[in-house]
């Protein structure tokens, strides 16, 4: 995926440790990320196949959801509960059956095995209130049982081994409650959980939670807000996303759209503000090119997969599904974005090489998201230039001659009475066109003279 090969060279020569530092680049600039708005599996995704007959996940994404489940859900004292142990195979099952028929025997185990819970609302539930009401059974459960591993974590490593699983349960059913009131128009409510889970667990910021926090307060047109929250996250030694960069160049956008006019503004010039906005959206779309032709339309969205590759076709997708209606929101907001994001690329005329306000864009990025992006999917790709009509032309005409000149040296007969045919036919016409154009020349001199 890094885009290298592997090549033998001696452990320790100069080569080896260049191709060490590039394989190093290369894996770093090509990681998936989980999505943080990813959907639900049953209510959403499966439903989408009912309808179409389409999967909208691949199996490359699933597998690595499936690492995901077991990294966050299973620890090595799951041994010591024997639901535990029934969940550690579940979440290893490839067959989504088979896992939902592991929850059921582990909930018979344990009525208050709060992961099980957690595997029939991704899963099984079909709905969103279905969803949503089998979370808030894991959160009973799981409550209780983070509760008491608080109790007793100084205990050994395995019991601290359990905290952190314990954690990790607990807070991705608070967040997924949260995305289910989201989902279903409790807006202010998603807002108070995903604060709380913020500041009740500042450590665990890898899980990218601000980013529906942003997500939900543009629905709420909370802007005030949404600037105080890029202005926590949208900082130089955090890592960037097309969340933050594109909900910066939204409310510096806001300001001026609703007045904007190219023709206005080619006459007087730019004002502060927006060039403060011209230049937000021109680091937006340096972060992120695939973006703009999403928002504007240019594009057909599809589901968003459950990991995204940064500054890559899928983390497009998966922002433009949940803003585009923000965008839309704001009188002008694309108008502005349709009329100055192409200008982006003036200024990074080689970004493969050489970014302006980022890093060069990633090669590696194609392959990455053809992997997590459904078949049926056009995946976009970047930089792609498009050949004036002169190339394609002078290209065509070299190409027809030189297949003339091979065809006239090898059938040399042939193509002299095929170049005889085409001119006599020529001629012919030549002289039909002539006569046409007597015939109209003669009417229009005795149209003229019956006018007079």
């Amino acid at each position: 995926m890094g885009g290298t090969e592997n090549s033998i060279s001696e452990p320790g020569s100069p080569s080896s440790n260049r191709e060490n530092e590039t394989s190093r680049h290369n894996l770093s600039e090509c990681k998936v990320w989980r999505n943080p708005l990813n959907l639900f599996r049953g209510a959403e995704y499966r439903r989408y196949t009912w309808v179409t007959g389409k999967e909208p996940l691949t199996y490359y994404d699933m597998n690595l959801s499936a690492q995901d489940h077991q990294t966050f859900f299973t620890c090595d004292t799951d041994f010591l509960r024997p639901s535990d142990t029934v969940m550690q195979k579940a979440w290893r099952e490839r067959n989504p059956p088979a896992r939902i028929k592991a929850a059921y025997q582990a909930l018979e185990l344990n009525n208050d095995c709060a992961t099980a819970y957690v595997l029939l609302a991704e899963e099984e539930a079909t709905t969103i209130v279905d969803a949503e009401r089998l979370f808030k059974q894991a959160l009973r459960a799981g409550e209780a049982i983070y509760r008491r591993s608080q109790q007793c974590q100084h205990q050994s490593p395995q019991h601290e081994a359990q905290l952190r699983r314990d954690t990790n349960v607990l807070v991705y059913i608070k967040r997924r409650l949260a995305m289910c009131a989201r989902k279903l128009g409790r807006i202010r409510e998603a807002v108070k959980i995903m604060r709380e889970l913020m500041k009740e667990f500042p450590p665990l910021t890898m899980l990218n939670i601000h980013e529906n926090l942003l997500e939900s307060l543009l629905e709420l047109q909370a802007y005030a807000d949404v600037q105080a929250v890029l202005a926590k996250y949208d900082d130089i030694s955090l890592p960037k996303s097309a969340a933050i960069c594109y909900t910066a160049a939204l409310l510096k956008t806001r300001t001026v759209s609703d007045k904007f006019s190219p023709e206005t503004a080619s006459r007087r010039g730019l004002s502060t503000a927006e060039i403060n906005a011209v230049e937000a959206i021109h680091r937006a779309v340096e972060f992120n090119p695939h973006v703009p032709k999403y928002l504007l339309e240019m594009k057909s969205l599809i589901l968003p997969p459950e990991h995204i590759l940064k500054r890559g076709d899928s983390e497009a997708i998966a922002y433009a599904f949940f803003h585009l209606q923000h965008w839309k929101r704001i009188e002008g907001a694309l108008n502005l974005l349709q009329c100055t994001w192409e200008g982006t690329f003036r200024m990074i005329p080689y970004p493969l090489e050489k970014g302006h306000l980022f890093y060069p864009y990633p090669s590696c990025t194609e392959t990455a998201d053809r992997e997590l992006l459904p078949a049926f999917h056009h995946v976009s790709v970047y930089p792609k230039k498009e050949l004036p009509f002169f190339i394609h032309f002078t290209a065509g005409l070299c190409s027809s001659t030189a297949m003339i000149a091979f065809l006239t040296h090898q059938f040399p007969e042939i193509m002299g009475v095929f170049a005889k045919a085409m001119r006599n036919r020529g001629w012919e016409n030549l002289s039909i066109f002539l006569k046409i154009s007597k015939t109209v020349s003669d009417t229009a001199m005795i149209f003229n003279s019956d006018l007079s």
